[in-house]
């Protein structure tokens, strides 16, 4: 074994030893990462999966969604999300979660028009840090290119695990291009879970802003897990309203604990490239109106139900009225689809005893407009692998 060998194989196994626990996704190149990981003993001490989606649809059956672009830096990000969401479903709660995800466009049997290059991401708890990198054309064949990439992987990986590494631009030649970017931490998540922050908005490439303008149209839900009744609803509201949609959760639920973090971000990964999605500490539409003022809420025929139920404010109806005022003179205003209740009867707004003051604040979509008997609940009883 040869000085340089031995340097590379001390290296991988202060990665196994780092304390974390990571997810791998591999696709266009690069797959050796994982043989030079598992060469090295003590591999199960940080590797929890690797995946190698290479074909079109495994690619998009991994992210749960069609990248714009196969080699990129925002679908190595977006692998690396849904690598850790993944793990974090595997490992126990207090685990150091690292996802890795590489994508690359190597030599080919096929001329290549674009470039030679390969993208890959780290997400931890501390946020998403990507690098790219250029190589020049004809310079290498495909086995160079392969072990270039598969060792850029693992340095980056240790350094996303908290091991000392060599930049993985090292490997390029000083003429080829080589960037490392560090995208918005997770911390301004955690800094709303734990109160400092009411509302936060992620944008679907991932980007977490703190004062993004209010939406216009608000469709909120736990979305464990997203389906397409969510998907489409949010396009039927858009097209009454012509503006377009924005999902929110609510990390904190009135009769249920707080969400975990890695469940908000589990969840998050559902909407990566689709749509943005409002992160608030608003459980109830009064504090979700005063966070989104003159917003349309998109709700069901039984979520309408319970906002004109004196039951659901402790069989206060003074405290109901209160609370509908407030969401009027606030400016918002709630689009009901129809739903099927527990007995398979379907309720529509016109079924509900709104009171006159308040019938303008309701509009119904109507059943031919939109209509799912999809039920995330459904869902999570055929697929017990769903995560809370």
């Amino acid at each position: 074994m040869s000085p340089s060998d031995v340097v590379w194989n001390q290296l991988i196994a202060a990665v196994h030893s780092s304390g974390r626990k990571a997810a791998l996704a591999i696709t266009g190149g690069g797959s050796g990462a994982i043989g030079e990981l598992l060469r090295v003993p003590g591999g199960s001490r940080l590797l929890i999966e690797a995946q190698v989606p290479y074909d079109t649809q495994a690619l998009e059956r991994f992210l749960g969604f069609a990248p714009a672009q196969a080699s990129s830096a925002e679908t190595a990000i977006a692998m690396a999300r849904t690598a850790r969401a993944r793990a974090a479903a595997l490992v126990p709660a207090d685990a150091e979660l690292v996802g890795l995800g590489a994508t690359a466009a190597l030599v080919s049997d096929r001329p290549r028009r674009g470039e030679h290059r390969f993208h890959i991401a780290c997400a931890t708890a501390a946020g998403i840090a990507h690098c790219t990198g250029v190589m020049a054309k004809g310079r290498r064949d495909r086995g160079a290119e392969e072990n270039l990439v598969s060792r850029a992987i693992v340095l980056f990986l240790a350094r996303g695990c908290g091991v000392a590494a060599p930049s993985p631009g090292g490997l390029l030649d000083t003429d080829e291009a080589y960037a490392e970017t560090e995208g918005e931490t997770a911390s301004t998540i955690d800094r709303l879970l734990s109160g400092a922050h009411d509302r936060v908005t992620v944008q679907p490439d991932g980007q977490v802003m703190l004062s993004a303008p209010s939406p216009a149209v608000v469709l909120p839900g736990s979305f464990n897990p997203l389906h397409v009744g969510h998907t489409t609803l949010a396009r039927v509201a858009e097209d009454f309203r012509q503006v377009p949609a924005s999902f929110e959760i609510s990390v904190t639920n009135v009769d249920k604990p707080p969400l975990a973090g890695e469940t908000v971000r589990r969840r998050l990964v559902q909407f990566a490239w689709k749509a943005p999605v409002e992160l608030t500490r608003a459980p109830t539409f009064l504090e979700k109106s005063r966070l989104f003022p003159r917003a349309t809420f998109v709700i069901g025929a039984d979520t309408a139900e319970r906002l004109v139920a004196a039951r659901y404010y402790g069989d206060d109806e003074a405290r109901m009225h209160a609370a509908l005022e407030e969401i009027a003179t606030a400016g918002a205003s709630f689009l009901v689809a129809v739903r099927l209740d527990r007995q398979g009867r379907i309720v529509a707004l016109k079924d509900i005893r709104v009171p006159r003051r308040y019938i303008d604040l309701f509009t119904e979509i109507p059943e031919h407009r939109f209509r799912s008997d999809i039920s995330s609940t459904e869902i999570r009883a055929r697929a017990p692998t769903v995560a809370p």
